[in-house]
C-alpha cells in the first residue's frame, strides 16, 4: 500500500491478497478478532480497487470457494449485531452498484441471523428486503419477507404494526390474484384486530373483503361472520367454538395462538335473552307457569 518516488499508486490487488493470507493465518491460530480485522482490510483493498468481491467478503455467512468474511468471524465470536451491521453495509453497496437481488438476499440472511437475538431488528431487515424485492417486481419473494415480518410482529405483540403488515401482504396477494390466501390473511387480520379490542376495524376488514372474488359465501367468510357475531354478543362459547375450527387451528402457529387465546370483553359472559330476565324478575311461581306453557306448546309433539 505504500507509495514512493517510483510507485505513485498503491497496489490494492496485491495488498488484498496478502490481507487474505493474514486472515487465514489468524483463523488457524484461533485469533478471530485479528482475523476479522485482516478480512475487513482485505475488503477495503478490494473496494479501493473497484472490485465487487469486497461486497461478498463483507456479507457471506458461509465459506464458499474459500472466501472468509468478517461477519463469519463475528458470528463465531457471538457478536451478531456487529455481523449484521457488516451485512447491511454490504447490501447498501450492492444496491449502489446495481445488484438489488443480491442486496435483498443479504438482508434476508441478516434477518435470519439476528431473529432470535433481536426480533425488532429482524423485522426491519425483512421489511427492507421486501421493499427491494417489490421494487424489482419479484412479488413472491417480497411476500415471503413480509410474511416473516408479520409473524414476528404478532409474536412480539406489536399488533398495530402487524395489522399494517398483514394489510400489505393481502394487497399484494390480491394483485397477483391469489385469492384463497387473501381469505387466510383476512382471518389473521380479524384475529389481530380483535386482540387489539378493535371490533370496528375487524368488521370493516371483513366487509372490505367482500370485494375479493369468491370470498362471499366461502367457508372463511362464514366462519368470520360467526366469530364477529359471537364477539359482539359476548358469547365466549361461540367464539371458542369458531377458533377451534380446523380453518383456524391449522394456520401459522402465531395466528393459531391468537385464536386460541381470544377472550371476548366483559369476561366472556353470554348475554341473556330478555325473556330469561323477565322470568327471573317474576319469581319461582311465574317461572313454573312459563314452564307449563312451554310444555303445553309441545304437547302434540314436535311435528
Amino acid at each position: 500500500l505504500k507509495t514512493g518516488f517510483l510507485k505513485w499508486k498503491p497496489d490494492y490487488d496485491s495488498a488484498a491478497t496478502e490481507y487474505g493470507k493474514a486472515a487465514v493465518a489468524f483463523k488457524n491460530a484461533k485469533q478471530f478478532d485479528q482475523a476479522r480485522e485482516a478480512c475487513l482490510r482485505e475488503a477495503e483493498a478490494h473496494e479501493n480497487n473497484k472490485a465487487l468481491h469486497s461486497f461478498r467478503l463483507l456479507h457471506v455467512s458461509t465459506v464458499p470457494d474459500g472466501v472468509i468474511s468478517p461477519s463469519l468471524y463475528l458470528q463465531e465470536m457471538q457478536r451478531l449485531p456487529e455481523a449484521v451491521q457488516l451485512i447491511e453495509k454490504a447490501s447498501m453497496m450492492y444496491l449502489e452498484n446495481g445488484t438489488p437481488d443480491t442486496a435483498a438476499i443479504a438482508l434476508e440472511r441478516a434477518g435470519k441471523l439476528i431473529e432470535n437475538v433481536s426480533p425488532e431488528k429482524a423485522v426491519q431487515l425483512y421489511q427492507q428486503a421486501a421493499s427491494v424485492f417489490e421494487n424489482e417486481e419479484r412479488l413472491r419473494q417480497a411476500l415471503e419477507m413480509l410474511g416473516k415480518a408479520s409473524r414476528l410482529l404478532v409474536r412480539g405483540r406489536r399488533l398495530d404494526e402487524a395489522a399494517l403488515s398483514l394489510q400489505k401482504e393481502k394487497s399484494i396477494y390480491k394483485e397477483i390474484e391469489n385469492y384463497p390466501t387473501c381469505y387466510k390473511k383476512t382471518i389473521a387480520q380479524v384475529l389481530v384486530h380483535l386482540h387489539r379490542n378493535d371490533y370496528v376495524a375487524a368488521e370493516r376488514c371483513v366487509r372490505e373483503s367482500y370485494s375479493i372474488p369468491g370470498f362471499n359465501g366461502s367457508e372463511d367468510c362464514a366462519a368470520l361472520e360467526q366469530l364477529l357475531e359471537g364477539y359482539d354478543q359476548q358469547d365466549q362459547d361461540q367464539v371458542s367454538e369458531v377458533c377451534n375450527l380446523p380453518l383456524f387451528k391449522y394456520m401459522d402457529n402465531d395466528y393459531a395462538k391468537l385464536g386460541l387465546t381470544l377472550v371476548v370483553p366483559g369476561g366472556g359472559i353470554k348475554k341473556k335473552s330478555p325473556n330469561a330476565t323477565q322470568d327471573k324478575a317474576r319469581g319461582p311461581a311465574t317461572v313454573g307457569s312459563h314452564a307449563e306453557e312451554e310444555e303445553d306448546e309441545y304437547s302434540g309433539g314436535l311435528c
